[in-house]
Parts: C-alpha cells; structure tokens; sequence
C-alpha cells in the first residue's frame, strides 16, 4: 500500500502530496494531467518506489492543493513543483508528468534543468491545443460550477481511453471520471487558462536534462506526432509509443512503469 497524502507547507502554498519509497533514495515527482489528482499514479507508485523517493502532488487548482484564483501560468505550476522540492529538502529530482503534467515538465526543462536528473513527458506536447478552446472550456466551468464538472467528466473516457479499454475496465474509467467530477470549477478553469496561454514549442532546444517523451497509439488529445515534434526539438530525446489513449499510465500500466523505470536507470547512471 501506497503511503497516505499528507498537508504540505511550501512557499507556494499548502500542498497535498503522498510520498514513497526510502527517504535516501534518487527522488522522483509525478505531475497529475488536467482533471485528476495524485491518484492518477497509484498503479505505479509500488513498481517505481522499489528504486526511487516518489513524490506525488495536487497540481495547484486540483484536489486538496491551493485553488487561487485563475488564471494559473506554467512558470506559477513549475515554481509550484520546485517548491514542494524546497519543503522536501531535495535538491534534484527526476520528473515526470502527464499531459498538463508533463507539459509542467518541459517548463521545467527549459527554466529549472539545474534542478532535474531526468525528465519524462507523457502523452504531452510543446503546444496543447489552441487558445480559443481552452478559453471556451474555461468559461464553460466558471459559468456552470460542478454541474459542468460533470459534465466533462461524462465526456472524458471518449478522450482519456481507448473504446476496448473503457469497455475491459469500466472500474478505472469510472474512478478517473470522479477525479474529474471532483475538481473546483476555478482551478480547472484556471488551468485551461495557462495550457490556452503556454506554447513552448521555440524553447525545446533548451532542455539538456535527458528526456523520455512518451506517447499513446491512440491517443486524439496529444498524438505520437506531438510527440515526434518535441523529439526533434529536444537534443537526444528517447521516444516510446505505447497502445494506449491520453491516460498511458493508467491504460498500460506495466509498460509504461516499465518504459520509464529503462530510461531512469540510464540516466541515473549515465
């Protein structure tokens, strides 16, 4: 069993992080996507906490975390990450994160690389979407509260999961929809706001942090082709396709825990 969340004083705030594995340990931080919380990861948390300090956190405007007012930016979701490091007292860490999370990532790379060992970008891209969208589903959830919440989360599988999966896994599915329905309507508004406003895709060639970019077959929100395109822009990136849709992690567990624990141990030792 995975250890509980706990309340976290930081200069950015007061945050919900749940951390595993030996204390002395390399140090790991996992980014949630859009919509979810740290339960995101729990599929993972016992392959990768053999080897590695995991560290887990609500992305501000998510779960327990900080909900501030919006709109949030990626430098306010990155610095949100090295303080939860600072609170932590660890002085580099490897990072991966999915979608918005992974997104955190690649600010990270280019702002704070003297604070990574090793980043992975899943089911990610330098550009996520267009700005009108993100700005109309912003609206949509300030306007409607958590009925829209709901809303969104009846959507979600058609975009988190490929049909066979939803179908194999209706447990899964139906839990990544609760996180969803379970978000303040202003954190995930104010998120949508900095993924509308962030594009990153100028300042790839700025990451020297060995990276793993990972992407879903199947995947309609962020596509293996994003992901080809941070590959070029990102000096020695690793890119691994896994049959999957947005949510990898929780769709092939095991490869994916697999994919990323291969690259760590590279990187570690390199």
């Amino acid at each position: 069993m995975s250890n509980p969340p706990t309340a976290l004083a930081t200069a950015q705030g007061t945050f919900r992080v749940a951390v595993d594995g030996d204390a002395t340990a390399p140090a790991l931080v996992l980014g949630n996507s859009l919509g979810t919380t740290l339960e995101m990861w729990e599929p993972q948390v016992l392959a990768l906490s053999q080897a590695f300090r995991v560290i887990r956190y609500d992305t501000r405007g998510h779960g327990d975390s900080p909900v501030t007012p919006g709109p949030y930016s990626f430098e306010e979701l990155g610095q949100d990450v090295l303080a939860v490091l600072d609170a932590l007292g660890v002085d580099k860490a490897s990072f991966c994160g999915i979608s918005m999370g992974g997104h955190t990532g690649l600010w990270l790379g280019v702002h704070a690389g003297h604070r990574l060992q090793a980043l992975a970008v899943c089911n990610s891209a330098a550009r996520i979407g267009a700005l009108g969208p993100w700005m109309e589903r912003a609206a949509m959830v300030r306007s409607s509260g958590a009925a829209g919440m709901r809303t969104l989360a009846d959507s979600a599988p058609g975009r988190w999961f490929t049909p066979e999966f939803a179908q194999a896994q209706p447990a899964v599915v139906q839990a990544a929809q609760e996180w969803l329905a379970g978000i303040d309507p202003e954190g995930y508004a104010a998120c949508c706001e900095a993924l509308g406003a962030s594009d990153l895709r100028n300042a790839l060639g700025r990451i020297a942090t060995p990276t793993l970019l990972v992407a879903g077959d199947a995947d309609p929100v962020t596509t293996v082709a994003d992901a080809e395109a941070m590959q070029a822009g990102i000096p020695g990136a690793r890119l691994v396709v896994l049959p999957a849709s947005h949510l990898s992690n929780l769709e092939t567990p095991q490869a994916f825990s697999a994919a990323l624990l291969g690259f760590l141990a590279g990187a570690l030792a390199a």
